[in-house]
């Protein structure tokens, strides 16, 4: 079975580079849609982390949301123009951190044996990560396309692991590659 402890430093990777395409950016260009039917850079950063929270939730510890008026606004299965107003970058960068605080600690019980069921769930753990890390990458992808092509601004390398490789233009980690 995969070390789960790793698995959580590739997600920490993940959102860190995530960081890296936007915390430079001004609130304006984080709200701005480059056309009606697209959505904001801010609502992919909220979006990874209401999936986050989710799979989390469903899949190991029926927990809370940490942010309920996020919930609506964050859903890709609400057509954009039903989702609502973006919250502030401020709002934003808190419920992204508080999800992954959340992963963490969930994760953690897991890998030390605190759950009912501490094989199954590590199973479902190393599934569970990679999923939520490549489900980040798959938003950096449009925000770093957004970021370039359309803000002008730069992109940051590639995060560096062996785990990480570009697979159709996309990041993707595979701990059994």
């Amino acid at each position: 079975m995969y070390d789960l402890t790793a698995l959580l430093r590739e997600y920490d990777r993940a959102r860190a580079y995530t960081d890296d395409l936007w915390r430079d950016l001004t609130p304006d260009e984080v709200v701005w849609r480059p056309h009606e039917d697209s959505s904001a850079i801010g609502w992919h950063l909220g979006h990874q982390a209401h999936v986050a929270h989710f799979m989390v939730r469903n899949l190991t510890a029926a927990e809370p949301s940490p942010d309920p008026g996020l919930d609506a606004v964050m859903d890709s299965a609400n057509p954009e123009k039903f989702r609502g107003a973006l919250p502030t970058v401020e709002r934003l960068g808190a419920f992204r951190d508080t999800v992954a605080e959340r992963v963490h600690a969930r994760i953690g019980d897991i890998a030390g044996g605190r759950v009912g069921a501490p094989t199954q769930l590590s199973i479902v753990a190393v599934g569970l990560l990679t999923a939520l890390i490549n489900h980040e990458y798959q938003h950096d992808q449009w925000i770093g396309e957004v970021r370039a092509q359309n803000l002008g601004h730069a992109l940051p390398p590639d995060p560096d692991s062996a785990l990480l490789a570009r697979v159709d233009g996309y990041l993707v980690c595979n701990p059994y590659g």
